[in-house]
């Protein structure tokens, strides 16, 4: 600049520079960033949450991350895949159900046209975006909702044995072979994760979000032989059993108060023959019964197993390709695990249709041309210690195990606990944080960062709302007020009864008036009511 009447130019300059150069600093610190979603997992199916199951590489990201103990989710797949990518409460984006359009602005069965995803916000940010794994928000193409690449399923995985019923998208990009006989879906998520992978490197400037949602382990239950294997002897001591060993373990991980209390049984419901009961013991089982139902577990075990090992092929890679430790992960799971329909499980397909599987045909199952479910005994285990499952909104439907990791960007000791309600909703406001997103939108998120959430605690109790086919909760600090469809508001001081035994409604009406007065509030204002009268589906009947 030799000329000094340039010098307030010059000024501009050297600061436009300056700027582009954090610009380029922020840009180049950026963190890659991976959600990992499982499908009915159970709460504490995780070694990490106390679980007997084999999960090393969760485990190991627990030990270098941060447990989350009260991740909440919306009590099914559907509304909980919206709520992630939309960072919105599902009703307010058209999924408060499933994929039918019952003709409300809350229940269209598709995610809203307005509705941005995390794929579409991050894109604006300069990440490149793929997705391996199930999509379940109602419309028949993810790379038209911020994803590049695409693999997996629109929906739940029918089969895992079949590539054809895995599809890639969009349909111009070249397809990987396999060979019927050594195909498995879970596989091939973490394949095409890996090739998700290499792809994004080919543009090493830019940073990237992969999301992978996995299929399992949602019925069918399906899995490898050798994995099957490793748990074939597991589970004969049955669900009381195994309720008891994991409460002990999770009490002693510090995940749970050391007084915590086991809750009795759960109920079911058999909705298409109208019946109910409660979980019986597992002494009161016939030994055929035992065996096929410890059969069960095995592969379910099997499955959450081998989605594991898929996890650890995406961390090696990350590893070798030095990108680890300024990746941020997050892993959760959409819904507690599921019960439908009673405690011997279905065949066949999801009704209640029930085969005992004796003797040598006990092999069987698992394999290739089967089709299993766990049934309501063994989800109340895998949602040790709380109460029901998927589906509803006592703390076995919507409480979900939740890590965070990321070395290089969080303010927190390694292995440590966060006891703070959190909730799916707040997923996408925390990776546009780490984005370096201001978060601003002329649609205001429900949720708030993660990241935030644990370095500071709230001087205000936040209010979390839930409601699926009727089911419905408010939690507001340590209470919360929850209800099954068509029955009496309930109340309990989770800090003191997380378990949802020590109902307090009718010592506290006025406590009850005034959340349940907010909770119709957000009801109203996000499209959940009226509810719907009919939600066609066979199990359910029509409201009059």
């Amino acid at each position: 600049c030799p000329n000094a009447k340039r010098t307030l130019a010059c000024g501009m300059l050297r600061g436009l520079l300056v700027f582009l150069s954090l610009t380029c600093a922020l840009h180049a610190a950026r963190p890659n960033i991976l959600l990992i979603v499982s499908d009915d997992l159970g709460y504490s199916d995780l070694g990490c949450f106390g679980g007997e199951i084999n999960t090393p590489h969760l485990d190991a990201l627990a030990m270098g991350g941060v447990r989350l103990t009260q991740f909440y989710n919306t009590g099914r797949c559907c509304p909980s895949r919206a709520a992630i990518l939309t960072g919105q409460y599902p009703h307010a984006v058209g999924l408060g159900h499933m994929t039918q359009d019952l003709g409300q602005p809350g229940y269209r069965g598709r995610v809203a046209p307005h509705a941005r995803t995390i794929g579409q916000r991050l894109q604006k940010l300069g990440y490149r975006t793929f997705l391996s794994g199930k999509w379940h928000l109602g419309t028949e193409d993810p790379t038209k909702h911020g994803f590049e690449e695409f693999y997996g399923t629109l929906v739940s995985a029918k089969t895992f044995w079949d590539p054809n019923h895995f599809i890639r998208l969009p349909k111009n990009r070249p397809r990987r072979v396999y060979k019927t006989e050594a195909f498995h879906g879970t596989d091939a998520l973490g394949d095409h994760a890996l090739d998700f992978l290499s792809l994004a490197r080919e543009t090493p400037k830019r940073p990237w979000f992969l999301y992978i949602a996995f299929n399992a382990p949602h019925f069918p239950l399906q899995a490898l032989p050798a994995d099957i294997n490793k748990y074939a002897d597991r589970y004969h001591g049955g669900w009381d059993e195994l309720r008891t060993e994991r409460l002990a373990r999770m009490k002693k991980l510090g995940l749970v108060a050391p007084d915590t209390r086991l809750t009795p049984r759960s109920p079911w419901w058999n909705y298409g023959e109208t019946k109910t009961g409660r979980n019986p013991s597992w002494k009161a089982l016939s030994p055929n019964r035992r065996a096929d139902l410890a059969r069960r577990m095995a592969i379910y075990a099997a499955m959450v197993d081998q989605m594991d090992r898929n996890i650890g092929r995406v961390i090696v890679d990350l590893k070798h390709h030095k990108q680890f430790n300024n990746t941020l992960i997050l892993f959760t799971s959409d819904n507690g695990a599921c019960a439908e329909w009673d405690p011997n499980g279905f065949d066949i397909k999801s009704s209640n249709q029930n085969i005992l599987f004796q003797g040598t045909r006990l092999k069987e199952m698992g394999r290739r041309g089967t089709f299993h479910s766990t049934g309501s005994g063994w989800a109340n285990a895998g949602n040790t210690p709380w109460r029901l499952y998927k589906h509803f909104n006592h703390e076995g439907g919507i409480a979900s195990p939740g890590i965070v990791h990321w070395p290089a960007g969080l303010n927190q000791k390694a292995g440590s606990i966060s006891h703070q309600p959190m909730h799916i909703i707040d997923i996408l406001p925390t990776f546009l944080k780490a984005a370096g997103s201001n978060l601003q939108d002329r649609q205001p998120f429900p949720g708030q960062s993660i990241l935030s959430q644990l370095q500071t605690k709230p001087e205000q109790p936040r209010r979390l709302f839930f409601e699926h086919e009727g089911h419905r909760a408010v939690r507001e600090g340590r209470w919360k007020l929850v209800a099954i469809a068509g029955q009496p508001w309930e109340l309990y001081d989770l800090h003191a009864d997380r378990t949802e035994l020590n109902n307090l409604a009718a010592r506290q009406p006025a406590r009850v008036r005034s959340l349940a007065t907010a909770w119709d509030s957000w009801a109203k204002a996000n499209h959940v009511t009226p509810l719907p009268k009919d939600y066609n589906v066979g199990y359910l009947k029509k409201r009059d």
